[in-house]
């Protein structure tokens, strides 16, 4: 129990530090791509900048809007901290604490759970900025995660498992994003939109919200709010390498080192939409998800399904 317990520890911890240290990447990266140098005076090349960050929000005192819901107003950022660090539990790894046979449902049941984080966090501060943005998430959630579900099914069809770990080896000799193109860029739209960065952060547009549902948040709060944001784009990255490009077929390096590459490209590539695209409107989205994503989600898996039929009779 102990050893459990400290191996939870130490792998949150790792977690932490690299989030943190993303978001250095981030800035750096952001920075070079608009011609401009980014965080370069703390420390050495700038590289202390998360630390000294992260020491100024915790250190600020903790204050509450007077009208705001007091229990729920602390809840929200703790409770979708949680949910963030409860989908690392499913970290494809023989180093991992426990083995999820069924790590594709878990990761759906509580993927859902974290708009609930946002709505209370919007609705709990009694912001009128605060609660729009809190409503644009509820929607933008039920739009892309309906389509989510069904690209999820394209997997577990091919392999027949709701294991991430079984996911990934069943790809040793072919990736599944190369049998199934379409599917794997709506599904990678998708992670864009789950984690709520741009062109699709709509919660925190700040140009019509301010800074959205976070807006009357500030010290540990914001901190735990932006904590969970980057821990689930890091998540997010690694769920993609498992089930579109799970199988390593270089062999000259190791699997590890080729699935740590592949996880900080798509982490990496989060960033790089980031810096590409300006922020879609709200009704493009909406169009996007329910009369492009669902359509061609619904088609591919139903041919995916009278394919199945043919081939097993």
């Amino acid at each position: 129990m102990a050893y459990v317990l400290i191996s939870s520890l130490f792998t949150y911890i790792c977690i932490l530090l690299a989030v943190a240290f993303f978001t250095l990447l981030e800035r750096k990266g952001l920075s070079y791509m608009q011609i401009r140098k980014g965080p370069n005076k703390v420390g050495f090349a700038g590289l202390p900048q998360p630390l000294a960050d992260a020491f100024k929000l915790l250190a600020k005192e903790i204050a509450k809007p007077s009208m705001a819901n007091r229990l729920p107003y602390f809840i929200a950022p703790m409770f979708s901290f949680f949910l963030a660090l409860l989908l690392w539990q499913l970290y494809p790894s023989i180093y991992s604490l426990g083995y999820f046979k069924s790590g594709i449902l878990f990761f759906l049941c509580v993927s859902g759970l974290n708009v609930y984080g946002t709505l209370l966090a919007g609705w709990s501060s009694n912001s009128k900025y605060a609660l729009l943005g809190s409503l644009r998430a509820i929607a933008q959630t039920i739009s892309y995660e309906v389509s989510m579900a069904l690209v999820l099914l394209f997997p577990l069809f091919l392999i027949g498992t709701f294991s991430f770990i079984e996911v990934q080896e069943g790809q040793s000799n072919l990736w599944l994003a190369f049998i199934m193109i379409p599917v794997a860029l709506i599904w990678l739209v998708t992670c864009v939109a789950e984690t709520n960065r741009a062109p699709f952060d709509f919660a925190e547009g700040e140009s019509e919200l301010v800074s959205g549902f976070n807006i009357e948040y500030g010290s540990a709060g914001f901190a735990l709010i932006f904590l969970a944001e980057y821990a689930n784009i890091l998540v997010m990255s690694l769920f993609s390498s498992v089930i579109f490009f799970g199988g390593s077929s270089m062999v000259f390096f190791s699997s590890d080192f080729m699935f740590m590459i592949k996880v900080l490209f798509f982490a990496f590539a989060f960033i790089w939409v980031r810096g590409s695209y300006p922020r879609f409107r709200y009704d493009l989205l909406m169009s996007l998800t329910w009369k492009g994503f669902l359509p061609v989600a619904l088609s591919f898996l139903l041919m995916m399904l009278v394919l199945s039929y043919l081939l097993y009779f």
